[in-house]
């Protein structure tokens, strides 16, 4: 499925309802190498993907509903949302696939940034390119409030830095956009008045 650049961004949206299919490992593969397209600081291409399906994904799920859980009200007092998210989180909306992304920790923090900004351009083009493929995604970084669980449960080592997770998987829902600010209110321009 093509589609041209503009309409995937603007159509691109956060899925929280997958179907239960299996995403074809070439499809994965070919989000994965558009996503090493991205620019990156110093051209470092400092990103690495951690792609999880099965019991694992289970347990990377399962860690984010402990997560969500601890801030909510127990049982029995919840809102019929709060219901609902901490399903979402406990399944990561029933998605067969999650894709954790990943940079080199460094002490400098100007060369931390880099990478971290590089990692995150990395995961836009990642989302992008499902969309493309008629996946859908969602960018989370809710999990990391449990990252010494979520770095047992994946085996990962102390020195790389978790930057983002997204489950993947076919959609089950079609959300409508969320407003946009206008460029009004984001936008500073200076010099073009000269």
């Amino acid at each position: 499925m093509q589609v041209e650049l503009y309409e995937v961004i603007k159509t691109r949206r956060s899925i929280r309802r997958y179907k239960p299919d299996m995403v074809p490992r070439e499809v994965i593969n070919r989000i994965l190498e558009i996503a090493t397209w991205a620019p990156s600081g110093r051209n470092w291409q400092q990103w690495e993907f951690m792609v999880i399906s099965g019991s694992k994904k289970g347990e990377l799920a399962r860690s984010y509903g402990r997560v969500v859980e601890f801030g909510m009200p127990p049982e029995g007092k919840r809102s019929p949302e709060q219901e609902s998210f901490l399903q979402w989180a406990r399944t990561l909306g029933g998605a067969p696939v999650a894709i954790v992304a990943l940079t080199r920790v460094h002490g400098q923090p100007g060369t931390r940034k880099m990478n971290l900004e590089s990692v995150a351009a990395a995961f836009s083009y990642l989302l992008l390119a499902a969309a493309n493929e008629g996946l859908g995604t969602c960018w989370m970084t809710g999990p990391l409030n449990n990252e010494m669980e979520l770095r047992k449960i994946l085996d990962i080592s102390t020195d790389k830095e978790i930057v983002a997770i997204t489950p993947l998987g076919y959609p089950d829902e079609s959300p409508e956009a969320a407003p946009r600010k206008s460029l009004d209110e984001i936008v500073t321009w200076i010099g073009f008045e000269e």
